[in-house]
């Protein structure tokens, strides 16, 4: 049985009592959370959740995942994240650090709709991860990060435990049947500041910033700890098949009506003057805000304007950031110390006296590598200016040689030697980075390699993280990846096999990850230079890892993509003796060798290469891909004189089309493409 808010209390019975419970609570949640104004004691509300909570363990048949008890997280939601396809792509905006380059937006969006008027909607660039909430009959009914435009994991457990998000409606509320609205999730600073308090009392790592505690947070397995946590969120967008208003604006207004937090700062500029007055004002007034920000959105209000000036095959054309200078702070410098990344990268960091900048206190910052040490010319004691690069990872950008004392202390030299191993760094030409050339033994690469060979883009063994991956080091129970498909369940269960849950787990999730395809593998290797794409493009071409070991520099070369670094990078990782171990026993442990056989559909396509571009209806560009394979024909992300033709969606890239004219290459429209594939 279901109540709407603000319904009168209903009759006797523990049901009504429930769903007239939900409502009220939903009620207060909105007026505490969000209006600011709370109308009953934080004691009247925990009595009325702790009824709530009580008649529903009584009646489980009644349980309900919009229901307020799931603010503090459930084990029955628990959140198993699931790869969603978004209704409709969730697109980067183009970025803009200047007024010119704002002016230069406004004239091209004055030019695309024919000098007609328009106004430009003013909000505020919240610093956090993109969100989609899809919202039917009134309630919550998924949640999905923005991922990679086009699909995202549904994070719908961990989101209904944001206390400011309405997982219900009011029933006056006048929103359409089914819409989806779209914001940022985010850590509001009290509570990025508390809970870093909390984790360096337990001797554990800090978040660099608060949208590195929000994204770990809202992927976190146990939507108990989201709740903990405090998320928060600022909603941004509406969208529906059901008539809006032609103003964005307006539906913006319309939302905060439903009960939607939508940020007050959002304001309608009807010039260019009036939307740089918003963006000189809040340049100084954020920092005054409960949440991080980083600069200014600038949307074209019409709908129906925004539709006529379309979109670029990443952005759109009635939209841009426009991000803020960052804030630059001035601290002494101590001491300069080297880390070693995965790949053996050697990065040198400033230890800084502790200053505030953007919000959080920063110690150290980046130097990035031996060239930047050498311009800056830099000594022990000297006072340095440190800037956050896009307000996120601190930097040091320059030195105040006029407070250089007098006594200068040691000056700065990158290190000549691993400070971990101690093996003689070495410099690629064409590098800016130095490496330890130590692969086999030093310990930052040897930990950095197996990390990466469980991450997500990889092998994707979720079940491990890299403080079990440091546990299992220290244990001796492994040295590198190939080890890890050695641990049996009384490894790692404890004397008392007080964790032998965590273990089973851990090894199902090991055993999994052997059914991941070739070219994950491939990456998973960690092959230096060697990425996401370029593993795929590899396996595409080689198609087994036997043909992958023979290849020769020429022969990887003529890959689409791969260039004469990656090529001998390959070639030097499997001539490499250790590194042919390290496969030979992942082979053995039956981990994918081979991408399956391409069962052929025809021969339409033979000798032809073709290029995806745009947005389709029928087919995702991943199942056109696999169309082209099976039916002879070669795929590449590139246009050359090489290309047969394109295969054209929606909303194709202004450069691509730009570029197929040029070279006279034809455009193919995807339902010619499906006709061609039939006959």
């Amino acid at each position: 049985m279901e109540y709407d808010l603000f319904s009168p209390p209903p009759a006797d019975g523990e049901a009504e009592r429930i769903a007239h419970l939900r409502a009220e609570l939903h009620r207060h949640n909105h007026r505490y959370y969000v209006e600011n104004d709370p109308e009953i004691s934080d004691r009247e509300f925990d009595e009325l959740m702790h009824e709530l909570q009580q008649l529903e363990a009584r009646h489980p048949e009644l349980y309900d995942p919009n229901s307020p008890t799931q603010r503090v997280g459930s084990d029955l939601g628990s959140a198993d994240f699931q790869t969603v396809a978004h209704e409709r792509p969730m697109l980067s905006l183009g970025n803009t650090y200047n007024r010119e380059d704002v002016r230069a937006f406004y004239e091209r969006v004055s030019e695309g709709l024919g000098d007609a008027k328009f106004d430009i909607c003013c909000e505020l660039k919240f610093d956090g991860l993109s969100i989609s909430l899809i919202y039917e009959n009134r309630r919550l009914v998924r949640a999905v990060t923005r991922g990679d435009g086009t699909r995202g994991d549904d994070v719908t457990a961990n989101v209904r435990t944001i206390r400011t998000l309405p997982l219900v409606l009011p029933p006056r509320a006048g929103c359409p049947a089914r819409f989806e609205m779209r914001g940022e999730v985010l850590l509001p600073w009290n509570r990025f500041e508390s809970l870093n308090r909390e984790r360096e009392a337990r001797g554990e790592q800090l978040f660099a910033n608060p949208r590195n505690a929000a994204s770990g947070t809202l992927k976190s397995k146990d939507p108990r700890v989201a709740a903990q946590r405090g998320l928060d969120a600022y909603l941004y967008y509406v969208l529906s098949d059901a008539p809006l208003s032609d103003s964005h604006y307006a539906n913006l207004l319309a939302a905060r009506l439903w009960g939607f937090q939508v940020s007050d700062a959002t304001r309608l500029a009807h010039s260019l003057d009036e939307v740089y007055a918003f963006i000189d004002h809040w340049d100084t007034a954020r920092r005054e805000l409960p949440v991080a920000t980083d600069g200014i959105v600038l949307k074209v209000d019409s709908l129906r304007q925004q539709e006529q000036l379309g979109l670029t095959a990443k952005s759109p054309r009635w939209a841009i950031a426009y991000k803020f200078p960052a804030e630059r702070a001035r601290t002494r410098l101590n001491e300069v110390t080297f880390q070693v990344g995965r790949t053996g990268a050697v990065t040198p960091v400033a230890n800084m006296e502790p200053v505030l900048l953007a919000g959080t206190t920063v110690r150290r910052a980046s130097l990035h590598n031996a060239d930047i040490i050498a311009r800056l010319d830099l000594y022990e004691g000297d006072y340095v200016f440190v800037e956050k690069a896009g307000e996120i990872i601190p930097q040091v950008v320059g030195v105040d040689y006029d407070a250089r004392p007098l006594l200068t202390g040691r000056k700065v030299e990158f290190a000549r030697t691993c400070p971990e191993c101690g093996a003689r760094l070495v410099r690629y030409e064409g590098e800016a980075a130095h490496y330890c050339p130590n692969t086999t033994a030093c310990p930052p690469q040897l930990k950095g390699r197996v990390e990466h060979f469980i991450s997500r883009d990889a092998m994707n063994i979720d079940s491990l993280g890299p403080e079990t991956v440091d546990a299992y080091f220290e244990q001796g129970l492994i040295r590198d990846a190939a080890d890890l498909y050695r641990i049996r369940v009384e490894d790692i269960c404890g004397a008392d096999r007080s964790r032998l849950k965590s273990a089973q787990k851990i090894v199902a999730a090991i055993e999994g990850s052997k059914q991941m395809p070739f070219d994950r593998v491939l990456y998973a290797l960690g092959i230096r230079f060697v990425g996401r794409v370029a593993a795929q493009q590899v396996a595409a071409a080689l198609r087994t890892l036997d043909n992958v070991r023979r290849a020769t520099p020429e022969q990887l070369q003529a890959i689409d993509g791969i260039g004469a670094k990656i090529a001998q990078s390959i070639t030097d990782f499997f001539a490499d003796p250790r590194a042919a171990d390290l496969v030979d026993r992942l082979v053995a442990a039956g981990v994918q060798t081979a991408l399956p056989e391409v069962v052929s559909l025809g021969s339409q396509l033979d000798g032809k290469t073709v290029v995806i571009s745009g947005t389709f209806q029928h087919h995702s560009r991943e199942e056109y891909k696999v169309l082209i394979a099976r039916h002879g024909g070669k795929n590449t992300g590139s246009i050359s004189k090489k290309t047969s033709f394109i295969l054209a969606g929606d909303n194709m890239g202004p450069a691509k089309l730009e570029k197929a004219q040029s070279l006279g290459v034809p455009l193919m429209s995807e339902d010619e493409f499906l006709q061609l594939l039939e006959q």
